[in-house]
């Protein structure tokens, strides 16, 4: 038995290492390469793995215990509170019409109330991991649709605690379909006892982590022992995910819990960073079990049943979106991605359809039958998003709506400036104030109309295009600045200017030292990393504090970013070397400091000269 979970786990692991990056090469992302793992090797393909698969499969469930626990470190009550009124127009009714319109129609077609309301809570979801994906590599999260998606994946997230709640709630009520116990030590008590016990302990969850959890960090903190720190914070995920077994709830309900009151402590990054790689590779084991254990069988059987209902629980929750973008007066192009993006079934719902089956709500077939549905809609809907980018969007004017709507630029100066968020407008209002008038260019139409009422003159446009660039006078202009807070965004606008305006002298930010090094890589004379000369000029005003005078710690900070620019030049040499590269990182410091304290000797030995003199003179 021993051998055989080794080999399973060492089978898992090889195929999540081969498919994951050829699925994520393929844009479909890394749950679907697990899936696509577990189904490959799974009893229906290459039959790798079969139902002894399932010791593993209980293992890596505790992934979804701590995806809970993470999550709930995220959802700091002040920040939800911020965002209050967009998660519950929007994510709130979105969940309850959606789980209303399923409930209705599974209970119109004869199932029972419990097995409906379980399925139709599943069916709510969506794939937090596919859509947060589709978005970010679009650069769609910041628009409309993004963060209506947002709010509707966070309250989705938010959800699921409920869902797990409600779960175990429908056997007491319908006695389990199979007329089976799933165990609960306090299932022998009546049931007004059994809620008191419930209450009690998530009472007892929040307690321990307001009250007992933080003190515990606190002292183990003090060992500065990282490997006794992670069993911390492990024992105190497998505690609460015990202390929510033996009341008969979801352990991810507790840990949840222990996340949210957690969120506002001094170790919440600390705990996330320890607990992630764990989280990963848990939930990637989950979800490649879950592949290995979809039916094909089952499906072959009834593939007409099972693509028809996939296809109709899309269309419907795509209908029920639409509504839900209309009534946010969100534009039609925006309405269709927030649609879309959000139609399928998330990932999940795996875990509510375990905890159904567990609990004997859901037999075995349909269990089988909804997780091929499931996995089907999340296999498609890159496909779906694709075709709604290509096909769809061009037609309803998007796409040709990007390209035309650009402002048409009716002036020409000397400095243009590409992108006015906080660092293009503070250079754009020192210039205007010194009596230099610079073309503004921003591909952001909501800035752009704020910045208008602000009085700037501002022209809306994507400024990586040569034709915009052409109209706002490239090539009659002596300088181009690119704040453009994207390092990508920046190096495309770089290209652009190299091949179509080379009499432009650039100047571009950089955000960090390794966007400086891309930067310098592409020959870009002109490099200004954004953080700096801010803290360099918070440095300067310590060192005033301290004594130092003015004229001294001006000289000083000069000499260092002169010395860590000429650094710069000769780190770009190695930087794909670490090992060169840290140890010239090691002498630039030393060098860097040496020659500062050699300034520093010599300015404090010319001030004694100089009191010396006036010593002298008054003698």
């Amino acid at each position: 038995m021993e051998d055989s979970f080794l080999f399973q786990a060492i089978i898992y692991l090889a195929a999540a290492i081969i498919c994951v990056p050829i699925a994520k090469k393929l844009g479909m992302g890394s749950v679907l390469g697990y899936l696509l793992a577990g189904i490959i090797i799974g009893p229906y393909a290459l039959e790798f793995i079969g139902e002894e698969g399932e010791d593993i499969m209980h293992f890596a469930e505790f992934g979804v215990v701590m995806m809970l626990f993470l999550i709930g470190l995220e959802l700091e009550p002040a920040k939800l509170w911020q965002m209050r009124a967009m998660i519950t127009r929007i994510g709130l009714s979105q969940v309850l019409l959606t789980t209303g319109a399923f409930f209705g129609i599974m209970v119109g077609f004869g199932f029972s109330w419990q097995v409906s309301l379980a399925v139709s809570m599943s069916l709510s979801l969506s794939s937090t991991a596919i859509v947060l994906q589709s978005l970010k590599e679009k650069n769609q999260l910041d628009s409309a649709a993004g963060k209506n998606s947002f709010a509707v994946l966070l309250m989705q997230d938010i959800a699921v605690i409920p869902m797990l709640a409600i779960i175990p709630l429908l056997v007491v009520a319908g006695e389990s379909l199979s007329g089976e116990h799933h165990g609960s030590p306090i299932e022998q008590f009546a049931g007004w006892i059994q809620t008191l016990f419930v209450i009690g302990a998530v009472g007892l969850v929040v307690l321990l982590g307001r009250y007992a959890f933080v003190p515990l960090l606190r002292i183990i903190a003090k060992t500065r022992l990282r490997e006794l720190f992670v069993a911390c914070a492990l024992l105190i995920v497998v505690g609460i995910a015990f202390l929510m077994e033996l009341v008969g709830l979801s352990p991810a309900l507790g840990t949840f819990l222990a996340g949210v009151v957690l969120a506002n402590s001094e170790f919440k990054h600390e705990l996330e960073s320890d607990l992630d790689p764990f989280k990963g590779l848990l939930l990637g084991l989950f979800f490649i079990a879950v592949g290995a254990s979809i039916n094909f069988g089952l499906i072959g059987e009834n593939a007409g049943r099972v693509i028809s209902i996939t296809l109709g629980i899309l269309l419907l929750k795509t209908l029920i979106l639409l509504g839900i973008g209309k009534y946010a007066k969100l534009s039609l192009d925006q309405n269709l991605i927030f649609s879309i993006g959000l139609s399928q079934v998330g990932e999940f719902s795996f875990v509510t359809y375990s905890f159904a089956s567990q609990l004997q709500i859901l037999d075995k077939p349909t269990t089988e039958m909804l997780m091929a549905i499931t996995a089907i809609s999340m296999t498609i809907t890159p496909l779906l998003i694709l075709l709604n980018e290509k096909l769809i969007l061009p037609r309803v004017g998007t796409l040709e709506k990007t390209e035309k709507e650009a402002d048409e630029v009716n002036e020409k100066n000397g400095v243009i400036i590409a992108g006015f968020s906080h660092f293009g407008s503070t250079i754009g209002r020192f210039l205007r104030a010194n009596g230099i008038q610079a073309t503004i260019l921003d591909s952001d139409s909501d800035r752009v109309d704020l910045l208008r009422k602000m009085g700037f003159k501002v022209y809306y446009g994507d400024a990586t295009r040569a034709d915009l660039l052409e109209s706002a006078g490239a090539h009659e202009a002596k300088i181009l600045i690119s704040a453009i807070d994207n390092p990508e965004t920046n190096y495309l606008l770089v290209e652009t200017v190299k091949k179509h305006f080379p009499n432009l002298e650039l100047m571009v930010r950089a955000k960090n030292r390794g966007d400086a090094y891309e930067l310098m890589e592409m020959e870009v004379p002109n490099i200004y990393r954004e953080h700096l000369d801010s803290s360099v000029r918070l440095g300067k005003d310590v060192l005033v504090k301290l004594g130092f005078r003015a004229h001294t710690v001006h000289r000083l900070a000069q000499n260092f970013i002169k010395y860590d620019e000429a650094a710069l030049k000769e780190l770009v040499k190695v930087k794909h070397d670490q090992k060169e590269y840290i140890s010239s990182v090691r002498r630039t410091i030393e060098m860097q400091e040496a020659l500062l304290s050699s300034e520093l000797n010599r300015q404090f030995t010319l001030n004694d000269q100089a009191w010396d003199s006036e010593v002298m003179k008054g003698k």
